[in-house]
């Protein structure tokens, strides 16, 4: 790996770093932020819908985004984005306000939408010309930050740290990450609309991407990895507390556990695929998860669930990001094919837990958890799709002989 290509890694860390940092942050303070508001659950689900309603944004433009302007503006406007929401965050709490809140998760979301996908897009360049394996670790650098924001954020609620003094330090800190890191990502990655062509003109248009099959499968594995963590984020604690009785503290050491899980497997991933393929490595995985849900979902024993849920969390770690190399690799338009499963995936991130809400309110979230291990189920059996497409190699072919009945042609 060169010097250029080494240094756009390390920022593509910090840029994965960046939004696990900061959302962590904004979650462990949120019982805070909802004291200071006064806000009942019924007005936070309000405030909250701010972060909702960015996010979605965020998703479906930042494709269009990237064709039309490159990654590099995309990532620099979703962080920038992403730390203002942070401080407006805080200047409503301290100031009570409700909306202001709202507005500022409304930034963020937008934020994080617009700039993971990005980032993703990104990432699949950087694998191809390192030629190795890099974005479940650059996965992992998320899940990294949002162990060590939460830890943090659990430390700052300990000592009644002022919301806005966090929020804004945590803002500092992201801010001097984001200016070392821009430096090192190249321009034009991923753009495609208004480019030119060798010979000088508009470059030829270029065929729709969810017309392939093969994407369109790289797809569904991407949709059922990313309901299983995203399941996982917003409801293992409830889960455990309401559906095996443990007590919450207990409940939020066995989500501890899940992040930890992740942030494991992520890092650990790219020997287990240069060694055995994506395609074994992702099977694996969705059998992992799909094991740890199981037991979850059936098991009466708090212990034996709270143990499974390390295998939920070491399943669903690689398919997002494995499969995301695969749709990179998986034919012409690189960038337009990672933003359409990363689109996939994040609104699967949205749109799943809130209908596992729903389903939950009426049969149980362990029940509810069926639907989630019926698609991780379907992953197991999606696997082939991510393989590397064989190469063809094209033999010589041999020059003809002469038979014994042909006279050799007379010299001139």
């Amino acid at each position: 790996m060169d010097l250029a290509t080494r240094r756009r890694r390390t920022a593509l860390f910090l840029f994965f770093l960046i939004p696990g940092l900061s959302i962590s942050s904004w979650v462990t303070r949120t019982p805070d932020i909802r004291d200071q508001l006064g806000a009942s659950t019924a007005e936070m689900g309000l405030v909250l819908f701010g972060l909702s309603v960015g996010s979605m944004l965020g998703i479906l433009g930042s494709g269009a985004l990237v064709a039309r302007f490159g990654t590099r503006p995309v990532m620099g406007v979703g962080a920038v984005l992403t730390i203002t929401g942070l401080v407006v965050i805080g200047c409503g709490a301290v100031f009570t306000s409700a909306p202001t809140v709202a507005a500022g998760l409304f930034l963020f979301g937008a934020g994080m939408g617009g700039g993971e996908v990005a980032i993703n897009i990104d990432g699949a360049e950087v694998e191809q010309l390192a030629r190795r394996t890099v974005l479940p670790t650059l996965h992992g650098f998320f899940s990294l930050g949002t162990v060590v924001g939460a830890a943090l954020g659990i430390l700052c609620t300990a000592v009644e740290f002022p919301v806005l003094w966090h929020l804004s330090a945590m803002a500092v800190i992201a801010i001097g990450m984001f200016l070392y890191a821009i430096r090192a990502i190249p321009a034009g990655v991923g753009r495609t609309k208004g480019a030119r062509s060798a010979e000088g003109g508009t470059a030829p248009a270029r065929p729709a991407v969810w017309k392939d099959q093969r994407l369109l499968l790289i797809g569904g594995i991407i949709l059922a990895m990313a309901l299983a963590e995203g399941a996982a984020n917003d409801w293992l604690p409830l889960l455990m507390v309401d559906g095996h009785g443990v007590d919450p503290a207990l409940g939020s050491a066995v989500y501890a556990g899940f992040a930890a899980a992740m942030t494991l497997g992520r890092f650990c991933g790219g020997f287990f695929i240069d060694r055995f393929g994506r395609a074994p490595v992702v099977r694996a995985s969705a059998l992992s998860a799909a094991l740890g849900l199981a037991l979850v979902i059936f098991a009466d024993s708090p212990v034996l669930a709270g143990a499974a849920v390390l295998f939920w969390g070491l399943g669903a770690s690689l398919g997002f990001p494995v499969a995301l190399s695969a749709a990179g690799d998986s034919g012409p338009d690189a960038a337009a094919r990672v933003s359409l499963v990363a689109m996939i995936g994040y609104i699967a991130f949205l749109v799943g837990p809130p209908g596992l809400g729903f389903l939950g309110d009426h049969y149980g979230l362990r029940s509810a958890m069926i639907v989630v291990l019926g698609f991780v189920a379907v992953a197991v059996f999606l696997a082939p799709a991510i393989a590397p497409r064989p190469t063809r190699t094209s033999t010589p072919t041999p020059a003809p002989t002469p038979s014994r009945d042909q006279e050799p042609a007379p010299e001139k």
